[in-house]
């Protein structure tokens, strides 16, 4: 077996000569699969960046300058049938020009997504691409029932998922909030249905699918049922399932467990023919129709439903308690049934999967991957969105670790379409909404398209969606200007302070998973998202590249504090705790004090406006915070860069961590303010030699 030696040299001779292949057949030993990530890395840095990888590439020495401008000069042929949806694509660029072939117009979109990323201005490096997605289903969930998001949001982010590779809008269009399309049948779903009247006509429904049908973007609709449907009740109050409530339209962001009768023929009379209105405003053979969280405590409030389950035999095994569950799948077959009548494949989410329910139905997973094994073992196409919830504030490496194909047997993995990213809107109005979003969704789309082998390296992961995110802010993405512009107007009252606030808001995120519901403040559709926690980060860049640098510097003091080789340990000069700092270390330790010093800065600097603004008085705790994690801090850099007074450099904290008193400083700033925590908390233990 060649060693690991050997294939390096092998590898760097070929990078000598101008040609490096990235991706091809996957068959190394251990040894040069190593080498194959090592050369990514390397050659990616040489390289203009790209994501997804693609799943081959190969560069060549040479760089190509169009003299006319680059798109039009770009050769492009279809080689496959009309109406094929074969994402395929290679991107040739020699001496006489650059070609994209492909077996579909979705393909050649694909390819000018890579053609874009690989363009240096009027000059591109040569190269030879060969591509195609890993997973055929690659999805952005986008909620438009709780806050509303008008065309111009939808259409910008299109192009961002075009950017990306992504090929399927998620449109939420109904929920509790309100019912978002105009419906000609049943005028009173969009005008009764939500509290702020907005919706879109069908022509914007019909403009929004040929801008991303031209974009290589299929639209599937989603209108929940049975639950999720206040705004359905509101409209026709005969849908309810009990008559001792009075509905209004629902501004909260609480789950109201509010149900539509599914006994009432009228109700499924209904449901047929708005079905059929909205299937005619969207081309593509799937619809979803949501299903979740129906808890059935409306059905059970009802002695006339009970009697029908009882009557149809929907109970558990005492053959007397009402079981909701079978009452659901009764209804879910039902509405399967009508969308079957339409030409349409229905879609789930994952609480509606049954045994008896139509084999076609697509199930998608929320709630753990288990979902999506199970409904594949049960013969079912599944989708994956567990993991991939962008609006519970993880970071693109934990989207990035999930996978679709976790816990499947091989056998059925092809029954997995793929995944979707979703952003539901609670907390994301269209001002804020693209900084939710991006650029963490590319980590998802990564995920979906390109082979798992190539998706190891979460750091390179990192150094590319910094390139996604400058690309996208080219494009007139707003998830950078508008957290800028929120920061502007909270800092209106005292404008000297604003670039602390920036420094302060950098190494902020706001509360994970759904604990935002929960601490204090109630939010409502008409709730001016403009607080801090908004302009917060969803991942902070800066709070990851402090931890990144802290790691890397503990790792150099490890290091430098046992020997590799005993024999010349007191002739290497740097082994004791006390030693000198290495050069890496000490560009680490320089690198983290400057940091430090900011944050110390910053501190000082906005109590004036933390006084002046309403808006910001709530999180005054919050720069205190800050600040006392940032002198911890200093005094210990200050003790490692071996300052006089500071103690012995390098000298560690007492075994099992810090004093107790500072570990419960620590614990303090870990704390949420006004729904926003401070990032930097874990490194900083870390540095601390907190346990």
């Amino acid at each position: 077996m060649i060693s690991f030696t050997q294939r390096l040299a092998e590898v760097f001779a070929e990078v000598r000569r101008g040609v490096v292949r990235l991706c091809g057949p996957l068959r190394f030993t251990s040894a040069s699969l190593c080498v194959k990530f090592i050369l990514l890395g390397a050659v990616a840095h040489a390289q203009r960046p790209l994501l997804p990888l693609p799943a081959q590439v190969t560069y060549e020495k040479g760089i190509y300058a169009f003299k006319t401008n680059p798109y039009q000069a770009l050769k492009r042929q279809v080689t496959g049938p009309p109406n094929s949806q074969d994402e395929r694509y290679r991107l040739r660029v020699t001496a006489t020009g650059a070609t994209l072939t492909a077996a579909s117009n979705a393909g050649i979109q694909r390819g000018l997504a890579t053609f874009r990323q690989l363009l240096d201005g009027s000059k591109i490096q040569f190269c030879d691409i060969q591509d195609q997605p890993r997973f055929g289903w690659r999805g952005l969930l986008l909620d438009a029932a709780r806050h509303f998001q008008p065309v111009a949001v939808i259409k910008r982010n299109l192009d961002a998922m075009a950017a990306v590779k992504l090929n399927v809008l998620h449109w939420h269009l109904s929920d509790d909030q309100g019912f978002r399309v105009e419906c000609r049948r049943y005028p009173r779903l969009h005008r009764a249905g939500s509290a702020d009247g907005l919706f879109y006509t069908q022509a914007q429904v019909r403009e929004v699918v040929r801008y991303a049908a031209a974009r290589g973007i299929r639209v599937v609709p989603e209108f929940d049922v049975p639950s999720h449907t206040t705004s359905w009740i509101v409209a026709y109050p005969r849908l309810a399932s009990t008559t001792d409530s009075v509905y209004a339209p629902h501004t909260g962001f609480r789950t109201t467990n509010v149900a539509l009768d599914p006994t009432r023929e009228t109700t499924f009379a209904l449901l047929d023919s708005v079905l059929t209105e909205m299937s005619g405003l969207f081309p593509d053979p799937y619809f979803h129709v949501g299903g979740d969280e129906n808890d059935g405590r409306q059905w059970r409030r009802s002695p006339r439903i009970v009697a029908f389950m009882r009557a149809n035999k929907m109970v558990r095994a005492d053959s007397i308690t009402p079981d909701k569950r079978l009452l659901q799948a009764y209804f879910m077959r039902r509405v399967m049934g009508s969308l079957r009548r339409l030409g349409k494949t229905g879609i789930g989410w994952d609480e509606i999967l049954a045994p008896d329910l139509p084999r076609p139905t697509v199930i998608e997973s929320w709630r753990g991957p288990k979902g999506v094994a199970e409904a594949v073992r049960l013969g079912h196409p599944a989708l994956r969105a567990h993991g991939y919830y962008l609006d519970l504030y993880q970071s693109a490496a934990a989207h990035y670790a999930a996978d679709p194909l976790a816990g499947v047997p091989d056998s059925l993995q092809s029954r997995v379409l793929g995944g979707e990213a979703a952003m539901w809107a609670e907390f994301a109005d269209s001002v804020v909404l693209d900084s939710r979003l991006w650029p963490r969704a590319a980590a998802v789309a990564e995920r979906l398209w390109s082979p798992a082998a190539l998706t190891q390296n979460v750091p390179d992961l990192y150094r590319r969606l910094a390139m996604v995110s400058d690309q996208l802010d080219k494009m007139g993405l707003q998830h950078r200007r508008a957290p800028a512009l929120l920061l502007r107007n909270l800092a209106a009252p005292f404008p000297a302070a604003l670039p602390a606030l920036q420094t302060l808001t950098a190494v902020v995120e706001p509360v994970k998973e759904y604990r935002r519901h929960f601490q204090g403040f109630t939010y409502t559709t008409a709730t001016p998202l403009t607080r801090l926690v908004d302009a917060a980060p969803a991942e902070s860049d800066a709070a990851r590249r402090f931890g990144a640098t802290a790691d890397s510097l503990l790792a150099e003091l490890s290091l430098a504090s046992r020997p590799a080789f005993p024999v010349a340990a007191e002739a290497a000069g740097a082994v004791g705790a006390g030693g000198p700092l290495s050069q890496p270390a000490r560009r680490q330790l320089a690198s983290l004090r400057q940091q430090v010093a900011a944050w110390q800065l910053a501190t000082r600097t906005l109590p004036p406006l933390l006084v002046l603004s309403p808006s910001l008085s709530e999180y005054a705790p919050l720069a205190a915070q800050l600040g006392i994690v940032a002198d911890l801090l200093d005094q210990r850099l200050s003790r490692l860069a071996g300052e006089p007074g500071a103690g012995a450099a390098g000298s560690p904290a007492p075994a099992g961590g810090p004093a107790p008193a500072i570990g419960a400083l620590l614990d303090a700033a870990q704390r949420p303010v006004g729904q926003a925590e401070l990032a930097i908390v874990g490194a900083a233990r870390r540095l601390l030699r907190e346990r």
